[in-house]
C-alpha cells in the first residue's frame, strides 16, 4: 500500500474521531442543562418547598352573608303649616340637631295681630256675658215680688246661655290663632341630621308645601335592610325568649367590620318573584360609620360549631371529583385528600366536616408543583420559597392542568363552602 493511502486512511479516522468526540461532548452538556433544571425545579429526588400549615380546632361562629342597604331610622320633610314670608334660619346643612330645636321662623306679625282680633273679641263678649249674668240675677230677685214677667226672666236666661257659648267660641278662637302664633317658629320633630335646606330666607313659603324646608334623618340607631333565600328562614328565627342574632356590616372588600348590631324584624312573607324574604338589623351607631343610602355587606352569626376543624382557604383545592387538600405525611411526602367541607369560618378558614384530624398538617403554597407522593420541604408561613422561573411555571400548568382549571374556578367562585 502507498505512502498516499496511509495517509488518507489517517485523515480519515482522525474526522471520524472529531466529529465523535463533538457528539459526545454536546450530549454531554444538553445531559447537564437538564439536570440542573431538574434540580432546580425539584426533581424527583428534590424535595420541593411548600408552606404548610397544621389543621386547627375550636369553635366556629356560622354566619350567613348577604348586600344590605342602610336605612335611617326615621326621615321628616320639615314644612311649613302656615304661609308666610321666611323670617330666618335656624340651622346649618349637616349639623346634628335635636328635637325641639328651631328651624326656621316665618313672620309672625299677621298671626299675632288675629291673635290679638281673637282675644279682644272674647274680652267683650265675657264683659256681655258678666252684664247678662247681673241682669238676671236681678231678674230672678225681682221675679219674687212679681215686679218682672216670667218671660222676661226667661228670655235672660236664654241670652246668657247664647252669650257663654260666644265665649266659648272666641275661646277656641283665642287658642286656633294662638296655635297659628306658635306654626311661625318650626321647630324639629325629632333629633337627626339636617339636610341640604329646601329654602333661603326671605322667600314665601305656603303651608305643607311639596318640597318642604329641609329634610331630618335620624341615624342614632339605624337601619340596615338585606334579603336572604328562603331556605335560610329557620336558621334566623330565634326561639321564643331568645336574644336577637349578632349582626355585623362589612366594608365593600368584606375585610373590615363596621358596625355591630342586631336583628330585629323578619318581614312577614316571602317574596316567590326572587325566593327570597327581607330582614332588618338595628345598629347604635355612635361613631356614624353607617349613613343612610349606604351598601354595605352584612354577616348574620346563625349558630357555633363547637370544636369544628378549619383550615386556610388557600389549602383547599377543587378538582373534578370536588374539594381535596394535599396533606404532608411522615415520610415528607404529600398526599391528596378529598375533604367534605362546612360553611365559611372567618378570617379566611374553611369548616372542614370530613376528610381531616387534628394536626394534620395541610399545604397552603406550592401546590402547582405537587403531584401524589411528590416528597416536599415544609416551611412555616413567611419563610421565603426557592424562586421559579417562567418557564418552568409554565410546564408545571401544563403538567397539572386539573389545579390549573380549579385555581380559576376557585377565584371566580370565591371562597370554601
Amino acid at each position: 500500500m502507498s505512502r498516499w493511502k496511509w495517509a488518507l486512511i489517517a485523515v480519515a479516522v482522525v474526522l471520524v474521531a472529531v466529529v465523535a468526540w463533538r457528539l459526545f461532548a454536546h450530549r454531554e452538556a444538553a445531559g447537564g442543562g437538564i439536570g440542573m433544571r431538574g434540580g432546580a425545579g425539584g426533581g424527583a429526588d428534590q424535595p420541593v418547598p411548600v408552606t404548610v400549615v397544621p389543621v386547627e380546632q375550636k369553635d366556629v361562629p356560622i354566619y350567613l352573608s348577604a348586600l344590605g342597604t342602610v336605612q335611617a331610622l326615621n326621615t321628616v320633610t320639615v314644612n311649613a303649616q302656615v304661609s308666610g314670608q321666611i323670617q330666618s334660619i335656624n340651622f346649618k346643612e349637616g349639623q346634628e340637631v335635636k328635637a325641639g330645636d328651631t328651624i326656621a321662623v316665618i313672620d309672625p306679625r299677621t298671626f299675632q295681630s288675629a291673635l290679638d282680633q281673637a282675644a279682644a273679641k272674647k274680652r267683650q263678649d265675657e264683659a256681655q256675658l258678666t252684664a247678662s249674668k247681673s241682669t238676671l240675677a236681678r231678674y230672678t230677685e225681682l221675679i219674687k215680688k212679681n215686679f218682672v214677667a216670667a218671660q222676661d226672666l226667661e228670655n235672660q236666661n236664654q241670652l246668657v246661655r247664647q252669650q257663654e257659648a260666644l265665649v266659648a267660641a272666641d275661646e277656641a278662637a283665642v287658642s286656633t290663632a294662638k296655635t297659628q302664633l306658635g306654626y311661625t317658629k318650626i321647630t324639629a320633630p325629632i333629633d337627626g341630621i339636617a339636610g341640604i335646606r329646601q329654602v333661603d330666607v326671605g322667600n314665601l313659603v305656603t303651608a305643607n308645601s311639596g318640597s318642604g324646608i329641609v329634610v331630618l334623618t335620624e341615624i342614632h340607631p339605624i337601619n340596615v335592610i338585606f334579603s336572604l333565600p328562603e331556605q335560610s328562614i329557620d336558621q334566623v328565627r330565634a326561639p321564643d325568649g331568645a336574644d336577637p342574632l349578632p349582626v355585623a356590616a362589612l366594608d365593600r372588600t368584606d375585610a373590615h367590620t363596621i358596625a355591630d348590631g342586631s336583628l330585629k324584624v323578619i318581614d312577614n312573607q316571602i317574596d316567590t318573584t326572587t325566593g327570597t324574604f327581607k330582614l332588618k338589623a338595628e345598629f347604635p351607631n355612635e361613631t356614624n360609620a353607617l349613613w343612610p343610602g349606604q351598601f354595605v355587606n352584612v354577616r348574620v352569626k346563625v349558630r357555633t360549631v363547637d370544636k369544628g376543624l378549619v383550615v386556610p382557604a388557600t389549602a383547599v383545592q377543587r378538582g373534578p371529583d370536588g374539594s381535596y387538600a394535599y396533606v404532608v405525611q411522615p415520610d415528607s411526602t404529600v398526599k391528596m385528600t378529598p375533604l367534605k367541607l362546612g360553611d365559611e369560618a372567618g378570617d379566611s378558614t374553611i369548616l372542614v366536616t370530613s376528610g381531616l384530624n387534628l394536626g394534620d398538617k395541610v399545604v397552603t403554597e406550592g401546590q402547582f408543583r405537587l403531584k401524589p407522593g411528590s416528597k416536599v420541604e415544609a416551611l412555616a408561613p413567611g419563610q421565603a420559597a426557592p424562586p421559579t422561573s417562567t418557564a418552568e411555571l409554565d410546564k408545571l400548568k401544563q403538567q397539572n392542568p386539573n389545579q390549573q382549571q380549579q385555581r380559576g374556578g376557585r377565584r371566580r367562585g370565591g371562597g370554601g363552602g
